[in-house]
């Protein structure tokens, strides 16, 4: 793996959360896959359109996403990013309080340009 594409990953990564606790779905539509796949902390999943559709609604609000160090694995045109954050947001009108997570996320680079397919977030205890 190329250090330049880690970083160009990193950076997009770093993109999709501002993009999200922004409120900028043109932006984070444009970084989803079609069939992007969102497993909450709880468990549920969510499709692209259930999530970024809870964020332009407002019944999801990222106060803060802060990422730590990201690491990437790459392999072709698919790659996994791994990184612990700092969390907080607001579902439904019931506050999160900032919380660390782990996040996982599986990007492909489709027609040229990369997009996440699948994110998990796992809380820290």
């Amino acid at each position: 793996m190329s250090s330049s594409a880690a970083e160009e990953l990193k950076a997009i990564e770093r993109r999709r959360l501002r993009a999200l606790v922004d409120g900028e779905i043109e932006v984070a539509k444009q970084l989803h896959a079609d069939d992007f796949q969102l497993i909450t902390p709880l468990g549920f999943a969510l499709s692209k359109d259930q999530y970024l559709g809870a964020i332009a609604s407002g019944q999801l609000r990222y106060l803060v996403w802060e990422p730590e160090d990201i690491a990437v694995r790459m392999h072709a045109d698919s790659a996994v990013l791994r990184y612990k954050a700092k969390l907080e947001n607001v579902w439904e009108g019931r506050p999160n309080p900032l919380h660390r997570y782990w996040h996982t996320d599986a990007y492909e680079r489709r027609s040229g340009h990369w997009q996440v397919v699948w994110s998990q977030a796992t809380e820290i205890k």
